[in-house]
């Protein structure tokens, strides 16, 4: 009797995931794992906050129940466990008498060091394993180039790729699936028994009614998005004009926290794409939807390229002369949307009560940590890992160097600094009437629209029309907002 183990990671879905596909191929019986590492729920190491907060656990517990409901209907089931990923799943392939484990390949540390760890546990008992390059729409082996020689601009990757490279099809999903007997499958954990308390389950139990997204975890909710967004709605053909928008849940499509966890396949995204371009249109918002796919793609092979690089402060350019503060209060100011300047307020407080924030919202308020603030992009990055619904390490961390200018930007100013944000003036772009700002800042809902970006310069007379009272409902800026205006 041919068993396989099979490891789901960032791969929670049954459609397009050949690793699993191929454990069915290749074995009798397979029995399908997830483990849930504590140390993903442990504080920073410096700062007090959780490296993955509630709104991520939760989309994560949500995501492993589907795909166990997803293996039942299908005659299978899910097994889970709780503890040192290494340890757990060679303790389960030897019970078994696995010939080997099956697992999607990823390429950041935390994940490559237990693939290892995993490998040398199961070399003593004789258990192979068997790694499966799944999380780009790209494969690694199709590449026109060696990841040695990987464009350090994306414009560069993207135009090599589209002429050179093919987009392999995706996989089928299985429809029926043999487990191995007599394995207890063990209770998904829940939002308590890994450590949060009260306050956190609140947030969820009770979800900010101001919230662009009620974002559910798990295949069968990304593949309903999917849908809605493309062929119910057709939203994609406005998405270029809209993606930069800020309130609302259709400005963009929110697919990134499936993609995230696996529970949605750039491959499947570009199918239907495709298909939806031969059926009803075909336009630059079809074509951009795949461009950020492709700027995903980017980031991973980055990180594959510069190993643990992208987590340091030097970064990836490996900039040993650039300091940054390290100003816990200020920082804290900052992460809570107490700095006085109402677009990077209403941004992180979005993030804080619901797990998302848009795009035009994450380089604002990251380029303000950076270059207005002038702290550790680091501490950004890792505040962004822990309250991100969306985030993967990838895109996060490759994105945070290069907003600090340590990273993947060919256009930074001529004296090395990273490229800068004019706060008011994206504010006044892109929040033009002040709604989102007010949305999500209700302390400022009385000051008229014109004003509102500019808080800061309302006199005596004006706060007590307004009924906002400067450093004390809300906060006084924590730098001199008037270079804005004169730039």
């Amino acid at each position: 009797m041919n068993r396989i183990l099979y490891w789901f990671r960032n791969d929670l879905r049954l459609h397009d995931n050949e690793g699993f596909v191929r454990a069915l191929e290749n074995a009798d019986q397979v029995l399908p794992v997830f483990v849930f590492d504590p140390r993903w729920f442990a504080r920073h190491s410096q700062l007090e906050f959780r490296r993955m907060s509630a709104f991520r656990a939760n989309f994560l517990l949500e995501s492993v129940a589907d795909l166990r409901q997803s293996l039942r209907s299908r005659g299978a089931d899910l097994i889970v466990r709780v503890g040192k990923p290494a340890d757990v799943l060679a303790e389960l392939a030897g019970e078994i008498g696995a010939t080997a484990v099956y697992a999607s390949k990823e390429v950041t540390h935390e994940e490559t060091t237990q693939e290892t760890k995993l490998s040398t546990k199961l070399k003593p008992l004789n258990i192979d394993i068997e790694l499966f390059w799944m999380s780009t729409l790209y494969h690694v082996r199709d590449l026109p180039f060696t990841i040695s020689q990987l464009p350090d601009v994306f414009s560069k990757f993207r135009q090599q790729l589209e002429k050179k490279a093919i987009i392999r099809p995706a996989f089928t999903l299985p429809t029926r699936i043999e487990l191995v007997p007599n394995i207890d499958p063990g209770a998904i954990p829940t939002l308590s028994t890994l450590g949060f308390n009260d306050t956190d389950i609140r947030l969820i139990l009770q979800p900010d009614a101001r919230g662009a997204v009620p974002f559910s975890g798990g295949e069968t909710v990304a593949l309903a998005r999917l849908d809605r967004y493309l062929w119910q709605t057709d939203l994609i053909a406005t998405y270029k004009e809209t993606r930069n928008g800020l309130l609302g849940e259709d400005y963009s499509s929110k697919f990134s926290a499936w993609l995230a966890t696996g529970c949605l396949s750039p491959r499947k995204i570009y199918e239907e794409v495709t298909r939806y371009e031969t059926e009803r249109v075909r336009n630059e918002s079809t074509y951009w939807l795949i461009f950020e796919l492709l700027w995903r793609d980017f980031f991973r092979f980055v990180a594959l390229k510069f190993g643990t690089r992208i987590f340091k402060r030097s970064g990836i350019k490996h900039d040993l002369h650039k300091t940054y503060g390290r100003d816990e209060d200020l920082f804290q100011k900052w992460a809570e949307g107490h700095t006085g300047i109402p677009f990077i307020d209403a941004n992180m407080r979005e993030m804080n009560a619901t797990g998302f924030m848009s795009n035009r919202g994450r380089q604002n308020v990251a380029s303000f940590l950076v270059s207005d603030l002038g702290l550790d992009w680091t501490w950004g990055a890792a505040y962004f890992e822990s309250k991100l619904i969306d985030y993967d390490p990838c895109s996060n961390w490759g994105n945070w160097n290069y907003v600090a200018g340590v990273g993947n930007d060919p256009r930074q100013f001529s004296n090395g600094q990273p490229r800068y944000f004019n706060i008011l003036s994206q504010a006044l772009r892109y929040d033009e009437q002040g709604d989102y700002v007010k949305h999500w800042l209700p302390e400022l809902a009385k000051v008229p629209n014109e004003q509102v970006h500019l808080a800061w310069s309302l006199s005596s007379e004006q706060q007590e029309t307004y009924g906002v009272v400067l450093g004390q409902d809300y906060p006084l800026p924590v730098v001199d907002p008037n270079k804005w205006v004169i730039m």
